[in-house]
């Protein structure tokens, strides 16, 4: 699988989507949302570790990558900057559908840490020209348990309303760059992505009560049937977030809406009902 390379984000990939063909560009976005086109991915890697929003002692992490974090890694891809991408992937513009490849295995790994904050920062140099700061190695550790991902491996499918976004990101990913080193989770967990290409979305025709098999995660419970050869896990995390303001200055971030994953532990795919699904590349999968 190849390594994702870093690149640069300038203004000539921006001029590069401007020139794209009048009928490239009508090829996607015009008819009512999904749309009729999306980018498709792997991203694996070694180690992965999504930040469970519960628990303190040891540091649990989600099963499927949350909407969020792809969200995060898709932007790290583009050059987009921390707290500015949340538009771009709101629950009205954007869809992502995630599927998990093979078997999801997880271990305890603990980890002697450093703080990052202000406060445990040492600075080299203050006063020249370049000036490095670092965690102080001299400071307490604090040792803190992390469950792990083992070789988690995902396929992603994606797509933009906004259309500048959308071609910009589909460039960087053909030409296998990343403006940021994109990663699973925490920073240190590296990811390689592989890029598809991109495909036609195709809306299945299915009633209400009829049983599709569905490769990927599927939102909202509710439709899965189940199977006794098959095994389930359900969890519930961050799906679409939001900058936070006060008296007009920039404050942070907070989660504006959660999903419900239902997905097999084993990567088999799900027999479900009352979903909206939709063909990507031959496999049949849901976004949201």
């Amino acid at each position: 699988m190849p390594q994702t390379q870093l690149g640069s984000y300038d203004e000539a990939d921006d001029s590069h989507d401007s020139d794209r063909s009048a009928g490239d560009r009508s090829a996607r976005g015009t008819d009512d949302s999904p749309s009729r086109r999306c980018l498709s991915l792997t991203v694996s890697g070694p180690w992965g570790h999504f930040r469970h929003v519960d628990g303190n002692t040891i540091k649990r992490t989600y099963r499927i990558m949350p909407r969020t974090t792809v969200a995060g890694m898709l932007s790290a891809v583009a050059g987009y900057d921390r707290d500015s991408y949340y538009d771009r992937f709101g629950p009205e513009v954007s869809g992502i559908a995630v599927e998990l490849i093979g078997e999801i295995r997880t271990m305890n790994l603990p980890e002697n840490s450093l703080t990052t904050s202000s406060e445990g920062l040492k600075t080299v140099n203050s006063r020249g020209k370049v000036s490095i700061t670092y965690p102080d190695p001299n400071a307490d550790r604090q040792r803190v348990n992390y469950e792990v991902l083992v070789d988690p491996e995902y396929r992603i499918d994606v797509w933009l309303d906004d259309d500048e976004a959308y071609h910009h990101l589909k460039s960087m990913l053909s030409e296998g760059k990343s403006y940021y080193a994109p990663s699973l989770g925490l920073s240190e967990h590296l990811a390689e992505i592989e890029y598809h290409g991109e495909y036609d979305v195709e809306p299945m025709a299915v009633d209400s009560e009829e049983i599709v098999t569905v490769e990927s995660a599927v939102p909202d419970a509710d439709g899965v049937v189940p199977s006794p050869e098959t095994t389930y896990g359900t969890e519930r995390s961050p799906g679409y977030m939001t900058k936070t303001t006060g008296e007009g200055e920039f404050t942070g971030r907070k989660t504006t809406g959660f999903l419900t994953y239902t997905y097999s532990p084993s990567g088999a795919p799900l027999d479900v009902k009352g979903v909206e699904p939709v063909e990507v590349d031959g496999r049949t999968v849901v976004f949201v």
